[in-house]
């Protein structure tokens, strides 16, 4: 169960990420605020799945 939660939050930072991208011409700040998303919810996810977190 541990690893699915990993995989969705990867999964939700890849969706953050695109949504960060597609908002970069009309609002920056929402999109870096999106962005500043994507990375924590990858993050968190590569840290659930254990890769780093020894």
């Amino acid at each position: 169960m541990q690893d699915l939660w990993g995989v969705l939050l990867i999964g939700l930072g890849g969706l953050l990420a695109g949504g960060a991208l597609s908002t970069w011409k009309q609002q920056r700040v929402l999109s870096v605020v999106l962005g500043v998303c994507a990375l924590m919810a990858v993050a968190s996810g590569v840290l659930r799945l254990g890769y780093f977190g020894g």
